[in-house]
C-alpha cells in the first residue's frame, strides 16, 4: 500500500486524537535533566574524537583480520597486512595516507553506505548486508566482507536499516527479518486501517503521551516526534518501540564494546530557515552526522561537535548555560530526523480546533498533531528540532546565533544527496562501498544523479577525497546504473568508491518510496534480491573483482585475474 507523507500525517492525527486520554509513557520519552560533567562537551572539528579514534583502532584490528580471511577465501594469492591503525587518524592528505598505507602493507579501511529510499532502501540494503555477512547461510562469494568493515553510514531509509542493526546490538539481517520486519511491515502502523484499529490503540496512547511529555519538559515537539516513534515500533526490539534507545546508548551494546561492529553514522541536512528564511536545503547545505559519541558537522561555518549524550543541553561558547540534558538523542528521533521529508511543505500551519479527524485538512492536521489546542504552528515545527549546541561557538559562525538547529532528510533539497558519503570524505577511508537504492527514475531505480551531486558538492567544498563521478547521462548510456562500478581506481588522491546500485535480479525491487506496507513475501523477496545485488546476481568473476577493487591501491601484488577485472569495472 502506498500513500504520501502528508496523507500519512492526517492518519497520525486521527490515531493520536482518537486515542484514550493521554498517560505518561511507561519507560519515558521526554529529555532528562542531569548534572553536567566537568569534561569538555563541545569541541572544534579538528579530527575525529579520541573516543572514536580509540574505537576505530580496536575495530580496525578485527576488520583487517576478517578482510584477510575473506580475501584468502576468494584467492589464496591475495596479500594483505594487518598493521596498526596507529596515529594516522588526524588531518593528512589522501596521498600521504595512501603512501603510508602502501609502505606499511596495511589492510584498507573500508566503509559501507546505505542510501535513502524508505522501506525499499531498508529492505534492499538489508539484503546487501545479508549477502556480505559471514554469519548468514547459505554463504555467497562475498560472505565475510561485512566483518571487514570499519565504518557504516545510513541516511533516511538507510538510517532505518542502520538503526535497526545498531540499535538492536548488531543481530543478523535474517534474525531481524524473521523476528521483527516481516510482522512489523505487514502490520505497518503507517497503514490507515491498521493505525486507527482497536488493536493499535495502546501504541497510539503511548505515542500521544510521549509527545506531550516532551512538551511538558520544555522542548518543542515537531512532526518528527510521532513519525520517529511509530517507525521505531517496526525497527527496534526495546519496550514501547525502543523508547529508551538513544544514539549514545549504542556504545554500551555488547557487540560494540567488543569491537565486533563497524562504527555507525547517521546523516541529515541543516536548513537555513532561521538564518535567511530559506527552507529547502541548498547545494551548500550543512551536512550533520549523528554517531554514538558525537553529533556535529565538519562543514565550514559549523566545524564543531558535541557529545551525543548531551544533545538538548543549552550551550554558549561551548559551555552549558545551566544543567545538562540527556536522552534528547533518542534513536527514533534521530532516524525520524534523517528521514524527515515533511519540512518540504515550507509554510506555517494554521489550526482547526476540531478534533474530528475526518474534517481536518492537511494543514489543520499538522497543526493539531504538533500542538493540540494551539492557534497554529510555525514553519520550523516541520523540522527535526535540536537545541543548538554551537551557539556563540568560535568555529561556528554560520549557526552561532541560531537557538535551534532545524534538520531534514539528507535526500531532499536543491542538490539532494541520497548516499551518506559525506562523513567519509572527512576521514581517512580507503574504500567506500556505496549501495545506492535511490529512486531517480520513473521505475524507482538510481541513475547516478545523487552520487554526482555529492561529487559536485565535494568539489565546491575543496574536498579532494571524492573521486570523479560522471553525469547521469553517462551513467545510463554506459549502463553504470545497473551494475557495480569502481570509481577512483587510478588516483592516489581519492578514495576508491565501489558503487553497487539497486537492480531487480530476482524481485521487482523498484518499489516506490511511498510504499508503506510490505507483506511477508514482499519483505522476503526484497531482502533476497538485495543478497543478489551484493553478489552481482551470482556473476562468476564478481568476488575476485570486488576483492581486486578493494585492494587495488594497497601496493601489494595482486592475483593475475585482477587486470581483467579493472578493465571491466574501473571507470576511467
Amino acid at each position: 500500500m502506498s500513500m504520501s507523507p502528508f496523507s500519512l500525517l492526517v492518519l497520525l492525527h486521527a490515531a493520536l486524537t482518537a486515542a484514550a486520554p493521554a498517560r505518561r509513557a511507561t519507560n519515558g520519552y521526554a529529555p532528562i535533566t542531569t548534572t553536567c560533567p566537568s569534561t569538555q562537551l563541545v569541541r572544534q572539528a579538528d579530527g575525529i574524537s579520541s573516543a572514536e579514534a580509540s574505537y576505530i583502532a580496536q575495530r580496525y584490528q578485527k576488520a583487517s583480520q576478517a578482510l584477510d580471511s575473506w580475501l584468502k577465501s576468494v584467492d589464496e594469492s591475495f596479500e594483505t597486512g594487518q598493521g596498526h591503525w596507529g596515529d594516522w587518524h588526524g588531518q593528512h592528505s589522501k596521498r600521504q595516507w595512501t603512501e603510508w598505507w602502501q609502505q606499511q602493507g596495511r589492510a584498507p579501511v573500508i566503509a559501507l553506505t546505505s542510501s535513502g529510499g524508505g522501506y525499499r532502501a531498508q529492505l534492499t540494503g538489508g539484503g546487501v548486508i545479508k549477502g556480505f555477512d559471514s554469519r548468514e547461510a547459505p554463504e555467497t562469494g562475498v560472505s565475510g566482507l561485512y566483518q571487514a568493515l570499519t565504518y557504516q553510514a545510513g541516511l533516511s531509509g538507510g538510517s532505518w536499516l542502520l538503526s535497526s542493526i545498531a540499535g538492536n546490538d548488531y543481530p543478523t539481517i535474517s534474525s531481524i527479518q524473521t523476528n521483527l520486519w516481516e510482522t512489523a511491515l505487514q502490520n505497518s502502523l503507517l497503514v490507515p486501517q491498521i493505525l486507527v484499529s482497536q488493536q493499535a490503540r495502546p501504541i497510539y496512547n503511548t505515542v500521544q503521551a510521549d509527545v506531550q511529555a516532551k512538551a511538558a519538559a520544555g522542548f518543542e515537539p515537531s512532526i518528527v516526534d510521532p513519525w520517529g516513534r511509530l517507525l521505531s515500533y517496526g525497527l527496534l526490539y526495546g519496550a514501547d518501540g525502543g523508547v529508551q534507545d538513544t544514539m549514545s546508548s549504542i556504545a554500551s551494546g555488547s557487540n560494540f564494546t567488543s569491537y565486533n561492529a563497524p562504527y555507525p553514522i547517521i546523516t541529515a541536512l541543516g536548513s537555513d530557515l532561521s538564518i535567511n528564511g530559506v527552507c529547502i536545503p541548498q547545494p551548500n547545505a550543512t551536512q550533520y552526522e549523528f554517531h554514538p559519541y558525537e553529533f556535529g558537522s565538519w562543514d565550514t561555518g559549523v566545524d564543531a561537535f558535541v557529545l551525543s549524550e548531551y544533545l538538548g543541553t543549552s550551550f554558549s561558547a561551548g559551555k552549558p548555560t545551566s544543567n545538562c540534558i540527556t536522552h534528547y538523542d533518542q534513536l527514533g528521533y534521530v532516524l525520524g530526523t534523517s528521514s524527515n521529508v515533511f519540512a518540504s511543505a515550507c509554510s506555517a500551519v494554521p489550526a482547526n480546533m476540531t478534533a474530528e479527524a475526518t474534517s481536518l485538512s492537511l494543514v489543520e492536521n499538522l497543526a493539531y498533531l504538533t500542538a493540540p489546542g494551539a492557534p497554529g504552528i510555525p514553519e520550523e515545527a516541520l523540522f527535526g528540532l535540536f537545541p543548538n549546541p554551537f551557539q556563540n561557538f568560535p568555529s561556528s559562525p554560520h549557526v552561532s546565533t541560531q537557538k535551534t538547529l532545524e534538520l531534514v532528510d539528507g535526500g531532499v533539497g536543491v542538490a539532494y544527496q541520497g548516499n551518506p558519503i559525506w562523513p567519509f570524505l572527512h576521514r581517512n577511508i580507503d574504500v567506500i562501498i556505496v549501495n545506492d537504492n535511490s529512486a531517480d527514475t520513473v521505475g524507482n531505480f538510481p541513475n547516478g544523479t545523487e552520487i554526482l551531486h555529492t561529487y559536485e558538492a565535494a568539489v565546491a567544498a575543496g574536498l579532494t577525497t571524492m573521486p570523479v563521478i560522471p553525469s547521469a547521462e553517462t551513467f545510463v548510456s554506459k549502463g553504470l546504473h545497473q551494475k557495480p562500478t569502481f570509481f577512483g581506481c587510478n588516483s592516489d588522491e581519492t578514495a576508491t568508491i565501489i558503487y553497487i546500485p539497486n537492480y531487480n535480479y530476482t524481485y521487482p525491487s523498484g518499489q516506490p518510496t511511498s510504499k508503506i506496507q510490505y507483506y511477508k513475501n514482499e519483505t522476503d523477496g526484497m531482502v533476497a534480491n538485495g543478497v543478489q545485488i551484493a553478489n552481482y546476481g551470482g556473476k562468476a568473476d564478481w568476488p575476485l573483482c570486488l576483492a581486486c577493487g578493494i585492494m587495488k591501491k594497497s601496493g601489494n601484488t595482486l592475483p593475475s585475474g585482477c587486470s581483467g577485472c579493472f578493465e571491466e569495472y574501473c571507470y576511467n
